[in-house]
């Protein structure tokens, strides 16, 4: 039997509530059997790299990572008896797929998810834990912590870094001589930012914008605007995850900060409407000026001709900070191949796999000490990468997903209301979503 981390001796799953399915008769070993972790033998022995014995394995990852999860996938099977059958799944169909698929005892040995839903899938015991198997990894201590953390419950680990993705602030060197600012330095205050925006909404040109932003898009919010906060030495929610500080000065500083681009006319058309499903669209076409950004949509922007500065993301008055995003993965709970799927997250975690499968293609490492490379040594996107990551932050909670990323979300209401109705109810607002992240 399966060892997995649950509170209490048999969990109902309720909810994956964004698709508001109801899931129940999950049950788990509740701890009286005595059963190895994966990687461990009967006798305690325990194997840091797993077992590769030719083994099917089934994944499944959500759409938009599919060309990160393709390499990896394709480069441990070509180097490995064990094989993993890929299941890429559209990214609006995962809670629904996930929830009947752990409600029915379907869930694929190895299984991605974006990392802040992770915490609520964890809470429900989708996951088998693996703390002793990271605790083996020789190089455990070097792993970017934020997707680990998020898998984290009571002590106990499920999770490991999939694919990382970081937030970082985009500027268009052209439109930047244009208007008069110096293409080599971004904005390193709020201020900086707002007076760059401005001086390139100034230039009148047709199409153009300063800046940009998710205004309907929950989930955009969140990993482009939190940075600030963080960089400004405050916090988004408690550390329980049941409270939300989105009514701090600095948080209050950096919603009147777009109120007042919006008042000027420095906003791109459509912004108020955005839900995400365009979002990075106006910068890579080259008609925003200055913006915070996903790292891995920027080779994109370069690919389709922009001059392209980056740098991260700064604080009120200074400082700087990211979030570290992306999915984690873990191995189900319904796996009958614990060992075999700890074989492939261990070589995943491996030097060779960063570097010569991940850091290769552009993408981000999940290893500390190989953020900077062969690979990303004359490379200024993955410099600041290296620079903002140790600074980065993965905000947990149960009801993240609720809370901040679902359509129309008391988050999403908070910033409609602060930037572009200016309802002056930050505070009620923000009340509002800590009464879904404490349910």
């Amino acid at each position: 039997m399966t060892k997995v981390h649950l509170r209490g001796r048999t969990r109902l799953v309720a909810g994956l509530a964004v698709a508001g399915i109801a899931l129940a008769g999950l049950t788990a070993c509740s701890g009286d059997e005595q059963t190895p972790s994966p990687g461990e033998s009967a006798s305690g022995a325990s194997s840091a790299e797993g077992v590769d014995d030719g083994t099917e394995l089934t994944m499944w990852t959500r759409a938009p990572l599919e060309a990160q999860a393709t390499r990896l996938v394709e480069a441990y099977n070509a180097s490995h008896d064990n094989q993993i059958k890929l299941e890429i799944v559209p990214n609006d169909d995962m809670e629904s797929k996930v929830g009947g698929a752990a409600a029915n005892g379907e869930l694929p040995d190895l299984l991605a998810g974006d990392v802040v839903r992770v915490p609520y899938w964890v809470e429900n015991g989708l996951f088998t834990e693996i703390t002793d198997n990271i605790s083996a990894l020789p190089y455990k201590d070097d792993i970017s912590s934020g997707h680990i953390d998020a898998g984290t419950l009571d002590g106990a680990q499920h999770t490991l870094p999939f694919v990382q993705d970081i937030s970082v602030m985009v500027w268009n060197k052209d439109l930047y001589k244009e208007a008069g600012l110096d293409p080599e330095a971004g904005p390193t205050t709020l201020a900086e930012f707002q007076e760059q925006a401005q001086a390139v909404a100034d230039l009148k040109k047709d199409g153009v914008s300063g800046t940009y932003y998710g205004g309907n898009c929950g989930g955009c919010l969140v990993f482009t605007w939190f940075p600030t906060i963080w960089a400004s030495g405050d916090e988004v929610i408690s550390e329980d995850g049941s409270q939300s500080l989105l009514a701090s000065e600095s948080a209050k500083a950096l919603y009147e900060t777009y109120a007042g681009l919006n008042e000027s006319g420095a906003i791109g058309a459509g912004s108020k409407e955005e839900n995400g499903s365009t979002w990075v669209a106006p910068f890579q076409n080259g008609n925003v000026g200055v913006m915070q950004y996903p790292n891995t949509v920027v080779k994109a922007a370069i690919d389709a001709g922009i001059d392209v500065g980056v740098g991260p993301i700064p604080g009120v008055d200074g400082g700087t900070s990211t979030f570290l995003g992306g999915d984690g993965m873990g191995i189900s709970k319904d796996s009958e191949h614990v060992d075999q799927a700890w074989n492939f997250l261990a070589w995943m975690l491996s030097d060779d796999t960063q570097l010569n499968v991940v850091a290769k293609a552009g993408d981000v490492v999940s290893r500390n000490s190989l953020l900077e490379n062969e690979f990303t040594a004359d490379d200024p996107v993955a410099s600041v990468a290296a620079q903002a990551i140790p600074n980065g932050r993965t905000p947990v909670a149960a009801y993240f997903a609720e809370a901040f990323n679902a359509a129309g979300s008391p988050w999403v209401t908070l910033i409609r209301n602060a930037t572009f109705d200016r309802t002056d109810t930050v505070d009620a607002d923000n009340d509002a979503i800590t009464a879904i992240l404490s349910q």
